[in-house]
């Protein structure tokens, strides 16, 4: 197991853009599950109570500076001298590697509406991280690089939850592959909000391929 005894965790308990961080600490664990103790809220060090059912997303590092995430739930407590939450673990195999190079990049094929002189026009994206899309262009749209395109990217969530986010961008490359034509186009001056929301998209997208594998 990459998680050993001791190892510091960061919990998100939402996944929501602004939700609270917590930290805590792996005390034991076994071949499906590990132990915790009671986190605490970063930003204020008070201790939190997740009930029993709570999805959490959870990222660490290893004492080789690699660092991962996996998605987890709450399955009981216990208290032995020390309060322990105790939380699935879904196995090595199954963790996210969390790449060091400035964005990852997930294929998925989300709408997009592009506003382009006043026009919108639907399509559908190839692939998207936190710093750009692509988008398969129909035949009869003229996209050249450097315009710079207004786009309603739609976000659907594991929770069901789908946002429709507002991007400007411009276009860095039009090119051809197995006979579609696709345009990559890298946000501009993207709120840090909005990139988060994308940031998630791609990480629970990231999770469910893995869980597929």
């Amino acid at each position: 197991m990459l998680l050993s005894i001791g190892t510091i965790i960061v919990m998100d308990k939402d996944y929501t853009v602004d939700g609270e961080k917590f930290k805590s600490k792996v005390i034991d664990f076994g071949e499906d599950f590990i132990m915790i103790d009671y986190p605490t809220q970063i930003q204020t060090g008070r201790t939190a109570f997740f009930v029993d059912g709570t999805q959490i997303a959870v990222t660490f590092t290893t004492d080789s500076k690699v660092s991962y995430a996996f998605r987890t739930e709450v399955v009981g407590r216990l208290n032995k001298g020390v309060p322990m939450l105790k939380l699935t673990y879904p196995g090595d195999d199954k963790l996210i590697k969390i790449q060091r190079r400035e964005f990852v990049r997930i294929d998925s094929s989300i709408d997009v509406a592009v506003e382009k002189d006043g026009i919108f026009n639907q399509f559908v994206a190839e692939d998207i991280s936190a710093g750009g899309i692509a988008l398969n262009l129909k035949s009869d749209i003229d996209v050249k690089e450097n315009d710079n395109l207004s786009l309603t990217i739609v976000l659907p969530f594991a929770d069901n939850d789908i946002k429709y986010i507002k991007v400007e961008t411009n276009v860095t490359r039009v090119w051809e592959r197995e006979g579609r034509h696709i345009a990559s186009l890298q946000f501009e001056m993207l709120p840090e909000t909005i990139r988060q929301y994308i940031v998630r998209f791609c990480f629970e997208r990231q999770l469910q391929q893995r869980n597929l594998e």
